[in-house]
């Protein structure tokens, strides 16, 4: 089922990104299933970069917005400003009135611009002085921020987490990939030779596709045991919510669709369950007193929780 433009955007992207093809599938899902896509790593690993040659090969039209302490919401949104030449207030549209956002280091930002962006990124719409503006679909934000660096930032709160719906990292390159990277970009980046693959109406029409992908109603229930897991662990202070299921849901067509099927499977399931849940799930003091990481509980929630097997799909 694999599409022809698909094939095409993954291969363009990959010639800017070495080694990093579950990087690519997992923001191609993200853009695909209608979502947003946070990347939390450390400076120089690429997430910027990714974010630059995923708009380059589709031919949107891309911002990017570097968040500072001092940026102000209306330095997103946009404001209303005299036109002395017209005698009448009129619209300026800010940066988020595109196809895909770069948010770079987007907790440097204070909690008040961060909340800019929840409206744009959940209802893809804007509220200025009381007037809504829609935004032009396609629509995406893909934000970064550096784990490791915290003077000076300001933590996203739960209700801007998710919104994303995927959190991943991009890790650093294996030996052989490293050594891909220093040839490629020896004597120039090759972003700066990417060309379009594919366009706004393509992804519109692969969204469309993805909303056909088949699931079976035993996977419902699947997802569903795995949220109610995640608020009945001992460790855990704050589970999925429902929107948390939705977003694995329509993640899980998406992913689905971008690996060239059209039905999803379990393992689709178990695979994004770190990168949907990771970031909306919040452990209890009990965790940290145990010496228990996240990742470790989510394992822990996902062994529980019974798979469906072959045969009850095919029921």
């Amino acid at each position: 089922m694999e599409t022809a433009p698909l094939i095409k955007l993954r291969s363009n992207i990959e010639r800017v990104i070495v080694g990093k093809t579950a990087a690519v599938d997992l923001l191609l899902t993200a853009l695909l299933a209608r979502g947003n896509c946070l990347i939390d790593d450390v400076p120089g690993t690429g997430k910027t970069k990714l974010a630059n040659a995923l708009a380059k090969s589709l031919g949107v039209e891309f911002r990017r917005l570097q968040f500072t302490p001092d940026l102000q919401p209306a330095d997103i949104t946009g404001i209303f400003y005299f036109n002395q030449k017209d005698g009448d207030f009129q619209f300026r549209p800010g940066p988020v009135f595109t196809n895909i956002l770069l948010a770079d280091e987007i907790n440097r930002a204070v909690p008040r611009t961060q909340a800019a962006l929840l409206e744009a990124m959940e209802e893809h719409q804007v509220s200025v002085e009381g007037q809504l503006f829609p935004l032009t679909e396609p629509f995406m934000v893909i934000a970064t921020q550096n784990p490791i660096d915290l003077e000076g930032t300001f933590p996203l709160p739960e209700a801007q987490l998710d919104r994303f719906l995927l959190k991943l990292e991009m890790g650093y390159p294996d030996r052989e990939d490293e050594i891909q990277i220093l040839e490629r970009f020896r004597a120039h980046d090759p972003l700066h030779d990417l060309e379009p693959v594919a366009d706004g109406e393509a992804i519109l029409r692969m969204r469309e596709e993805v909303d056909q992908v088949v699931i079976a109603p035993v996977l419902l229930g699947y997802i569903t045991d795995l949220a109610q897991a995640s608020r009945s662990h001992p460790l855990v202070r704050l589970g999925i919510s429902p929107r948390g299921s939705l977003a694995l849901l329509r993640a899980s067509l998406a992913y689905a669709y971008v690996q060239g099927r059209n039905y999803v499977l379990p393992d689709d399931i178990k695979y994004l369950f770190p990168y949907v849940v990771g970031h909306r799930v919040i452990l209890g003091f009990e965790a940290e007193l145990d010496g228990r990481v996240k990742g470790e509980v989510l394992e822990e929630i996902l062994r529980e929780v019974p798979v469906p097997t072959e045969d009850v799909l095919h029921e």
